[in-house]
């Protein structure tokens, strides 16, 4: 038996900006003799780690190779600009990109934005990275539009930032090889879409939950019927006393014997008796 059957593991990438932290605990405490292992990756290469095996399933940006990989859109950030504290921006709460148009707005070589075009003025140079992006910020080169999970991951005291009300926004997914769909996968979609541990670990589509959920019902509507069955025939043996008996109000006796047991005609033999104010028929 190989190494992999007898210690099987899970991998999972996930972009910058992500935290899957809240993810892993619910894996760990479900899946405990599963290790899960993390990989940061760079948006670009998160689908390098899928295609080439190197992890079962990542969180990304989107948009994915849809002819290639499954996706789970999870989520939409809000867009920020990242500007230093004592930034004429920070005046106010929100901004639009019409704010930034003398502003030299940073566009560094690994953003995630995907601008059609960037507002505001180029820089001489782009940046290679974001944090290298945020440092030339800090030196009040410019100024940086980016996901606000990015504006967190490379926070700075000496930095802030405040909302571009209309720019374009960066979505994350869950994605993996529509054609290594794999039980790991499975289970670990379970945790993302919040399902239950039984219906994680059942790993039921749809249909067949649904068939599922049909017999289960025709099952118990049988019995329901099954014993309506026995309940209607006792009503017909005995019921009669029972109307008899209430409607009335004492005449038990008459009431099961004329109608219940022999005719079953209990209801009218019981309420003719009881609307004739006792008084028996003359026999001819």
């Amino acid at each position: 038996m190989t190494d992999s059957a007898d210690s099987p593991s899970f991998r999972l990438a996930y972009v910058p900006g992500v935290t899957p932290a809240k993810w892993v605990r619910i894996w760990e405490e479900r899946l405990p003799g599963i290790p899960l292992t993390l990989l940061q990756v760079t948006p670009a290469g998160a689908a390098d780690a899928l295609r080439d095996g190197a992890a079962d399933a990542a969180f990304v940006r989107l948009p994915v190779d849809r002819t290639v990989f499954s996706a789970i859109p999870l989520y939409t950030e809000t867009t920020v600009v990242v500007v230093p504290k004592d930034h004429v921006i920070t005046a106010a709460e929100e901004i639009t990109l019409d704010d930034l148009a003398d502003e030299v707005v940073l566009h560094p070589l690994d953003d995630v934005i995907g601008w059609a075009e960037p507002p505001g003025e180029a820089a001489f140079e782009r940046p290679a990275t974001t944090a290298d992006a945020v440092e030339l910020v800090a030196a009040n080169i410019g100024v940086l539009v980016v996901p606000q999970s990015l504006a967190r991951l490379h926070h700075r005291r000496d930095l802030t930032y405040r909302t571009v009300v209309d720019a374009p926004q960066s979505s994350i997914a869950l994605s993996w090889p529509e054609e290594a769909t794999t039980d790991r996968v499975e289970d670990f979609i379970g945790i993302v879409r919040g399902r239950t541990v039984n219906s994680t670990r059942g790993r039921q589509t749809p249909a067949e939950q649904r068939d599922g959920d049909g017999g289960g019902r025709g099952r118990t509507g049988g019995a329901k019927g099954v014993g309506g069955a026995k309940s209607g025939g006792g009503s017909g043996r005995s019921g009669g006393a029972k109307a008899g008996g209430t409607r009335s109000g004492g005449t038990r006796a008459g009431g099961a014997k004329t109608g219940g047991a022999r005719s079953g005609g209990a209801k009218g033999g019981g309420a003719r008796r009881a609307t004739g104010g006792g008084k028996p028929r003359r026999r001819s």
